[in-house]
């Protein structure tokens, strides 16, 4: 079997990397880390901010209920507290869907 390099993950990410990840300006990722107190990177000496896979994974929630959902900052903050886990399976649900369909897409394209 052949080697295969291992995955390596990052432990933190420079908030132009977040922003690259979502498409989106680091200004609105500065706006969210004011907003969302779940986000919460770590600053190193010169005051850049660190962002954690943890932190990564509640923009995705708020990337989802915010852009992809629509809902008012009000409203995903209502949902994040009252009701996280039914975001986060819903997202999950939302990514596996995407998967299998860019998975039947390529198995398409390979049979065409």
């Amino acid at each position: 079997m052949p080697y295969k390099e291992p995955k390596i993950e990052k432990l933190f990410y420079s908030i132009g990397e977040v922003a690259a990840m979502f498409g989106v300006n680091t200004s609105l990722i500065r706006f969210w880390e004011k907003e969302f107190d779940i986000i919460k990177p770590k600053k190193n000496k010169k005051g850049n901010r660190l962002f954690t896979k943890e932190d990564i994974d509640n923009f995705h929630i708020i990337f989802h209920l915010v852009k992809e959902r629509g809902m008012t900052l009000k409203g995903a903050k209502m949902k994040m507290s009252e009701n996280k886990d039914d975001a986060i399976h819903n997202l999950e649900v939302i990514q596996s869907l995407h998967n299998i369909r860019k998975m039947l897409l390529e198995i398409k394209d390979d049979m065409g």
